[in-house]
């Protein structure tokens, strides 16, 4: 599917809520080589109980992690990364990784690089990014996300782990979006830690550089291809919703395509919960 690829290069810029990057600052992991490396935990869930800090982080683009970000990795007790970039993808950029670090590559949906010619028709196209949240990207969402919750549900309690793409926003996003949701957070918190990505890669030095470069490559202006990809409440919605047409439920969904039954859920709630 290769417009995943072409929205994880590119780095959205736009506004969320002060009160959510406020909160949301407690989990920044500050990295020299990395903008959007976060903490997925200490949200309240619907019955009240709230999600565990320090076990499960989130981050964009991770191979330019310098010899600090290394040992600030190795202290988060990260022993595990899931990596949603293509194969190509993956090669261009290989992941900079503590030595004996688990490491799982989940290319679905994203084994392609587009051409120039496919991107400059993707970015005319106003509604791309709301067909990959939805009926686009439904048929890779099962095999792309398996291994992330298989993982998690093996992890050992004094470890924790990571997941990732090239920009941290749609494929780790949803990814994020799904472990929120089969958790339990509310879905107006679930959609709020979404849109912080805009804030954080916003800080990004080569933002200028890369909608410099799809501005040359599409004719459209640097801030209609901001706006274009800004992340907004309504692709996150759009996600659940796709699934809850075709599944019936995010829990049936998990059944299907995961393997991940009532059981497994519980033991989730019960590892990433207190």
């Amino acid at each position: 599917m290769k417009k995943i690829v072409v929205i994880a290069a590119v780095i959205a810029f736009g506004a969320t809520t002060n009160a959510q990057i406020s909160d949301s600052l407690r989990r920044v992991v500050k990295m020299e080589g990395a903008y959007n490396f976060r903490d997925t935990g200490g949200y309240m869930t619907t019955d009240g109980k709230e999600v565990i800090l320090g076990k499960v982080y989130r981050s964009d683009a991770i191979d330019k992690l310098s010899d600090k970000d290394l040992k600030t990795f190795e202290s988060k007790k990260i022993a595990s990364v899931v990596d949603f970039r293509g194969v190509e993808e993956a090669k261009k950029a290989p992941d900079r990784l503590p030595k004996n670090a688990d490491y799982v590559l989940c290319p679905a949906g994203s084994n392609n690089l587009p051409t120039v010619q496919d991107m400059a028709k993707m970015f005319k196209d106003k509604n791309f990014l709301f067909d990959m949240y939805g009926e686009g990207g439904l048929p890779y969402f099962g095999e792309r996300y398996r291994s992330l919750f298989v993982k998690l549900l093996t992890l050992q309690p004094d470890e924790a782990l990571l997941f990732h793409c090239t920009g941290g926003r749609d494929r780790t996003g949803m990814a994020s979006a799904l472990f929120l949701k089969i958790l339990d957070v509310p879905q107006e918190v679930i959609e709020q830690d979404y849109i912080a990505s805009n804030y954080y890669l916003a800080k990004n030095p080569t933002m200028k550089q890369m909608y410099s470069g799809l501005s040359k490559m599409t004719g459209m202006t640097e801030s209609e291809i901001k706006q274009q990809m800004e992340l907004r409440p309504e692709l996150i919605k759009n996600f659940f919703g796709a699934i809850n047409k075709k599944y019936g439920s995010i829990e049936n969904f998990f059944q299907v395509e995961m393997g991940i039954g009532p059981n497994e859920i519980e033991i989730l709630k019960q590892k990433y919960t207190r």
